[in-house]
């Protein structure tokens, strides 16, 4: 291991030399490249210098231990070292994490999915409002959201929803919210103020580009029908709404919420694409039998993996067992708590089972 982390500071000084030169600076496509793979190496060699200061400090106060020393000053050395030693052991558990691969797809922007389940009505306004907290959240980090594909009820609620987050790293930080969202509130349209238990289903794909997978046009099945609003009615009478079905694996895409035919149909591709790659990752997860599933990253939509309690002003994330509170907070799209403790146990599962 420290072999490796030698390797990578030895890297980050390189790529900090590179980045004053005048000559990569003028190159802005070179600089910012070489920015962000100093950037993705920052972390890991401060905590990597940290450890090495802890590693000296024991080092030179056991050679001081040595030397006959008063029983003052031996005391204060042995505690120092004591502390030295706990904090090394801290570091070493962050650096393996650090060091763990990374996830092929966690730069890339993410297709979400967000369908009504049980519950009616309300399950499909909760479905709105977890689009809410989402596109929220997309806006504090600065990423953008477009919507590819809507079906909406006549309150306005949604039964199925599709939308682009487009913004480097989106995966590596909305993975983890694929599955069940459940949530027990009164409805509004309940006058016996009895409270509600209902859910909407999460799903959260890399977004795929062309040369990920490839699509034969010849399995392809496209038509095009009239776009619909709430409650089923025609919005237009151009026929721009495109499905496509990929006849080899029967899966199905429709895109209606583009200006025209042509852009429907590229969004429509670009979910297609999406899922198709969803597909072969699962399978070649389930093909290897060696691969234990992550349970916080299982990423399976019949999964219940949160529950919405809105008496109790309370999440409560059921893979992790950690509950958070300020509820409407948190429906305003102040998620990044949760986020960062979902990334953190996972690399912890991972760092277990290795």
């Amino acid at each position: 291991m420290l072999e490796k982390l030698a390797s990578l500071e030895l890297k980050y000084n390189e790529l900090t030399d590179q980045l004053s030169n005048p000559e990569i600076i003028a190159d802005q496509s070179k600089f910012q490249k070489y920015a962000k793979a100093h950037s993705d190496l920052s972390e890991i060699v401060n905590v990597y210098k940290e450890y090495r200061t802890a590693f000296q400090g024991i080092e030179e106060a056991r050679v001081m231990l040595k030397d006959e020393v008063d029983p003052e000053f031996k005391v204060m050395l042995l505690s120092e070292i004591e502390e030295l030693e706990q904090k090394k052991v801290t570091l070493e558990g962050q650096l393996k994490v650090l060091l763990l691969p990374r996830d092929p797809n966690d730069d890339k922007s993410v297709i979400m999915e967000i369908r009504a389940g049980t519950g009616g009505e309300e399950a499909a306004l909760f479905a709105t409002n977890l689009f809410r907290m989402y596109a929220r959240y997309a806006e504090e980090q600065g990423w953008k959201i477009d919507i590819l594909d809507s079906h909406y009820t006549e309150l306005g609620g949604i039964k199925e929803l599709v939308f682009l987050v487009d913004g480097q790293g989106a995966f590596s930080k909305l993975k983890y919210e694929s599955g069940v969202h459940r949530v027990q509130r009164i409805p509004s349209t309940e006058s016996g103020g009895r409270i509600h238990t209902s859910a909407a289903t999460v799903a959260v794909l890399p977004e795929a580009e062309e040369v990920d997978i490839e699509i034969k046009p010849n399995d392809l099945r496209i038509d095009t029908f009239c776009s619909s609003g709430p409650g089923g009615q025609c919005v237009n009478t151009t026929y721009s709404a495109i499905r496509i079905v990929h006849i080899p694996t029967g899966t199905t895409v429709s895109c209606q919420d583009q200006k025209s035919q042509h852009q429907n149909k590229e969004k429509a591709l670009q979910v297609l694409r999406s899922r198709l790659l969803a597909k072969q990752e699962e399978e070649r997860r389930q093909a290897d039998s060696s691969a234990r599933q992550i349970q916080v990253g299982g990423g399976d939509r019949s999964d219940k993996i949160r529950t919405y309690n809105f008496p109790q002003d309370r999440v409560t994330d059921h893979r992790i067992n950690i509950s958070w509170h300020s509820i409407m907070r948190i429906m305003d799209g102040e998620i990044e708590e949760i986020v960062g403790s979902l990334k953190k146990a996972a690399k912890a599962e991972v760092v277990e089972n290795k």
